[in-house]
């Protein structure tokens, strides 16, 4: 499922990244890479604010939809 449908304050490990080729590299450059963990810390209008290795990181619903947990 995206990382959309996770709950607030809920960890999930991601299973999967979708998307070009720039926007996988781009978002493994942020810190999201298979198989690690990300907790979700707050959802604003679809917008996810989210805790990845040791850093808080803000997507956007477009891009949360591309990683699959």
């Amino acid at each position: 499922m995206p990382l959309t449908m996770a709950k607030c304050g809920e960890t999930a490990v991601i299973r999967r990244i979708t998307g070009r080729d720039e926007v996988r590299r781009h978002l493994a450059e942020l810190g999201f890479v298979v198989e690690s963990p990300v907790t979700v810390v707050s959802a604003l209008g679809g917008n996810l604010i989210l805790q990845v290795k040791d850093s808080r990181v803000a997507l956007d619903r477009t891009m949360a939809n591309r990683i699959m947990i």
